[in-house]
C-alpha cells in the first residue's frame, strides 16, 4: 500500500475516510495488515504529506491510533493528550490539518479505563495534572447516574466508561463552539467530526451514530 499523495487525497471524502478507519480497524482486530513497505513510503512522503484523517486520541500507551486503525507513514495527523480534550492550541492543529492540509475527517477517539478520566471521577490532584483533570470534569458532572456519590468513582468501571464517552461528545461540542473554521467545513460537507471509542480489552473502535 503506497502513501498517500495529492491526487489520492483528493479522491477521499469525508465518508471514504470513515470507512478506510473502520476498514483498518477490522484489520487490527483480526490480527492483518495492509501490505505496506514503510520505508518506502518514508522515501515516498518525504517532498510532503496528504493525510485523509485527523485524530484526537488519548496518550494512553494502548491506543496508538496509527496501529488500532492499521494505518501507515502520512495517512492520519496524531494528536494525542491525556483525557483527548481540546484547547485552542489543539484546535489550532486541527485547523491546519483540514484547512489547510486537506484532511477530509476529525475523529475523537475516548477509550475504556481511561487513567485520566479515572482521576477526573476521583477528583485527584498533582501538581500540573490537578488543571488537566479540571478539563475533564464537565463530562464527570454531566454523567447523572449512579446518584449515590459511593459510585462515582474510578472503582466503578461503568461510570469511568461513561464518562468517556461523555468526554467525547462535549470534546465535538467545544470544537463547534470553539472552531468556527471546523464547523464551517463541516457545514459544507468539506469534513466530518466523528466521536468513537476503543475498548481496550477487544480491539475494537466503536464509531458514534452521525
Amino acid at each position: 500500500m503506497k502513501a498517500h499523495t495529492r491526487e489520492t487525497q483528493a479522491t477521499m471524502t469525508p465518508q471514504k475516510s470513515l470507512q478506510y478507519l473502520k476498514e483498518g480497524n477490522l484489520r487490527f482486530q483480526n490480527n492483518l495488515k495492509a501490505n505496506r513497505n514503510l520505508l518506502e513510503q518514508v522515501n515516498d512522503t518525504s517532498d510532503g504529506q496528504f493525510p485523509f484523517a485527523t485524530i484526537l486520541s488519548c496518550i494512553d500507551s494502548r491506543v496508538s491510533a496509527e496501529l488500532v486503525f492499521d494505518q501507515g507513514l502520512g495517512d492520519i495527523f496524531s494528536v494525542r493528550i491525556a483525557g483527548n480534550f481540546v484547547n485552542e492550541d489543539i484546535l489550532g492543529s486541527m485547523e491546519f490539518a483540514c484547512k489547510l492540509a486537506g484532511t477530509k475527517l476529525i475523529v475523537v477517539l475516548g477509550h475504556t479505563s481511561c487513567g485520566a478520566v479515572k482521576g477526573a471521577c476521583d477528583d485527584a490532584k498533582m501538581g500540573n495534572l490537578t488543571k488537566l483533570i479540571e478539563k475533564i470534569t464537565p463530562a464527570v458532572n454531566a454523567v447523572t447516574e449512579p446518584i449515590d456519590a459511593s459510585l462515582r468513582n474510578s472503582k466503578n468501571l461503568d461510570f469511568v466508561d461513561n464518562v468517556a464517552e461523555k468526554n467525547v461528545l462535549l470534546t465535538i461540542d467545544r470544537i463547534h463552539a470553539e472552531s468556527p473554521i471546523l464547523t464551517e467545513m463541516e457545514k459544507n460537507g468539506e469534513i466530518l467530526i466523528v466521536g468513537a471509542m476503543y475498548d481496550i480489552n477487544t480491539g475494537e473502535v466503536k464509531f458514534f451514530e452521525h
